[in-house]
């Protein structure tokens, strides 16, 4: 099994796929073959992407708008949050660039991580159809949308941190609950951020995801990482 298919469970029965998935049109031009790219495979996977995550919070939300759940599924499949989930599972490692591309920083550019992720979902649903992609998208969705159903109607703090740290390194912010007060009814928590052993910040919640959450809010106003 390739390091990738470690990292997202899934093993290609068609390796084809796999290196089609990751093969970016800069690659495929230097190399003369221009219909060997992940453009299709994009096209194929963001349908499958749109489908799955709405199902998905249609279920979640029985009560939601259309425009509520519109929003919510924004959060999910824009180009930034595909580029966020790209980067956690470290996808711009394996993308085959052409050496311009790979001269001027394609390997870490959000359109290219992005295109890479939805080549690769169309990858998985082509190799073994729509139940294992399903599968697949919903175990690297899971914080994401167990975040949505904590506070649907707030932005992703924690998301974002990830986001803004990941671009500087692979390295994913790590929380931790440091204390737990009050009595059983009405529990405060209080949750830290640490990056490559800085702690950025702390945040306190009457959930353990909720202090996780501000935690992260307030890291992303002191961006202590820049200084």
């Amino acid at each position: 099994m390739q390091p990738l298919e470690s990292r997202i469970q899934y093993k290609f029965r068609n390796s084809l796929l796999l290196a089609e998935a990751l093969t970016h049109p800069s690659l495929a031009y230097e190399s003369q073959r221009p219909h060997f790219d992940n453009q299709r495979l994009e096209f194929l996977g963001d349908a499958v992407l749109q489908l799955v995550v709405t199902e998905a919070l249609y279920k979640l939300f029985p009560d939601a708008t259309e425009g509520h759940l519109t929003k919510l599924r924004s959060r999910v499949v824009s180009r930034r949050a595909l580029a966020r989930f790209a980067m956690v599972i470290h996808l711009g490692d394996y993308v085959l660039l052409g050496k311009g591309e790979e001269a001027t920083g394609g390997r870490r550019r959000l359109s290219t991580l992005a295109d890479a992720f939805e080549s690769l979902i169309g990858a998985v649903y082509l190799d073994t159809g729509l139940i294992a992609a399903k599968e697949l998208i919903l175990r690297l969705f899971e914080g994401e949308i167990e975040g949505m159903i904590e506070s649907p109607d707030e932005r992703n703090p924690k998301g974002e941190l990830q986001e803004c740290l990941q671009a500087i390194h692979p390295i994913a912010p790590v929380y931790k609950i440091v204390s737990e007060t009050g009595p059983d009814h009405r529990r405060v928590f209080q949750a830290e951020v640490v990056w490559q052993d800085m702690l950025l910040a702390s945040g306190k919640g009457k959930s353990k995801k909720e202090a996780e959450a501000r935690a992260a809010a307030e890291a992303l106003r002191a961006r202590s990482w820049e200084n």
